[in-house]
């Protein structure tokens, strides 16, 4: 019998590989090994729906249980892939299981980096990853009344909207100006500021973390770099994640701020694939030439891609980037990257909080940052994937519906 192929990691990113493969019309053994004892399950709503308790383990599960068997999946969890022999075809888990395989695809994923100042092993300070993690912050926060969340992401912005929609005193630590720096422009960064402030978080900008105070062993104080003292019972860290490539480096695999893949997922070894939030991948916008994407809609087409390669089908990585962020009442949905954009129209009402910043690069338009505004991101999504644009003159007219605006690309200047 064939080896098959071995998938590592079972995240949205290693499911759908292997679900791809199978739709695909692949009929050899796939190995599925996921370093969680759960079945797998989708990430995402963690800070959002499980934590705020309208989901529950079983409604986040990507498959059914009953899916791996039918579909002859061998799923193994529990167990981390430890070490890998490329050449002999093998893999060994940290338990001592051995696994033979002919094609190998990584999906190991991302780990939260963590807080690095005085006081971080205090009792009472949350990350949130994986389920467990939110399990125990969801257990916590019942009896916490001043609520620190360091990070003002998207993560942390988040686990703040569920903690003040719970009547918990929530202060909001970042380091950077701004909040989201890195993902939206500053109007959007802004407009969120004023937001959560709005609903009654303090949100503190440009200041940073000088240690965590406690009491008995449970953290009780957050030292701000000004010497302020921010009371908290619980904090919730959210400072960002670094991509899981031990694995790859120890098979030699270039590694550049993630395991570089070209753009049909191939490592800089043919005979390994890899998708999701380990990788960087090509994209034309980044200065460095790639760029790791943290989402569900890389996960899966990314991972589509993936297994297409390990069964010769070469086809390339073209999709759209897309990313969502529930924040209380607050949707916000983003199309495109806007990296390196030039200008930002906005159309609608920030006050009324129904609005889209459109992001263009050299007079194209690049991305869109929705509020909600749900049909004017699904407007955007289309008009990026069919290479359309819609001109900056004419976006922000919201009484013409912004589909109806869409044009070619040549056709705006």
């Amino acid at each position: 019998m064939n080896a098959g192929t071995l998938v590592v990691g079972a995240c949205q990113a290693g499911v759908q590989i292997a679900v791809s493969l199978r739709e695909l019309g692949y009929t050899e053994p796939i190995t599925l090994v996921g370093a969680e004892p759960h079945q797998p399950y989708q990430r995402p709503p963690l800070s959002k729906a499980y934590l705020a308790g309208d989901a529950t383990p079983t409604t986040l599960r990507l498959r059914n249980p009953e899916f791996y068997a039918e579909n002859e999946i061998d799923l193994v969890l529990g167990e981390r892939v430890a070490s890998v022999d490329l050449d002999a075809g093998t893999a060994r888990t940290g338990f001592g299981r051995q696994i033979r395989f002919g094609s190998l695809a990584l999906a190991t994923g991302a780990r939260v980096r963590r807080l690095s100042v005085p006081g971080s092993d205090l009792n009472g300070i949350f990350y949130l990853r994986d389920m467990d993690d939110a399990d125990l912050l969801a257990k916590a926060l019942p009896d916490s009344s001043d609520v620190v969340v360091i990070g003002g992401g998207f993560i942390g912005l988040e686990a703040a909207a569920v903690a003040r929609a719970r009547g918990k005193k929530v202060t909001v630590v970042e380091a950077t100006p701004r909040l989201v720096a890195r993902a939206v422009a500053p109007v959007v960064s802004d407009f969120l500021a004023q937001a959560h402030r709005r609903r009654g978080s303090r949100v503190l900008l440009g200041r940073s973390v000088a240690g965590l105070e406690g009491r008995a062993g449970a953290v009780s104080g957050v030292r701000l770099d000004d010497g302020e003292l921010v009371p908290a019972q619980l904090v919730v860290v959210g400072v960002g994640v670094l991509p899981r490539t031990e694995l790859a480096e120890q098979m030699g695999l270039r590694v550049e701020g993630g395991i570089v893949v070209d753009q049909y997922s191939r490592t800089s070894d043919r005979r390994v694939v890899a998708a999701g939030d380990c990788t960087t991948l090509p994209h034309p916008m980044s200065p460095a030439g790639h760029i790791r994407l943290e989402s569900v809609q890389n996960a899966q087409d990314q991972s589509r891609v993936a297994a297409a390669s390990v069964m010769g089908r070469d086809t390339p990585y073209t999709a759209v980037p897309w990313f969502w962020s529930d924040q209380a009442d607050l949707k916000l949905q983003i199309a495109g990257l806007s990296l390196g954009f030039d200008d930002v129209v906005v159309r609608g009402n920030l006050e009324e909080e129904k609005f889209t910043a459109l992001y263009y690069r050299n007079g194209q338009l690049i991305a869109a940052d929705c509020v909600n505004r749900a049909p004017e991101y699904m407007a955007v999504r289309r008009a990026l994937a069919a290479g359309a644009t819609i001109p900056a003159r004419t976006a922000a007219d919201s009484s013409i519906p912004l589909k109806e605006l869409v044009v070619p690309a040549s056709a705006s200047v």
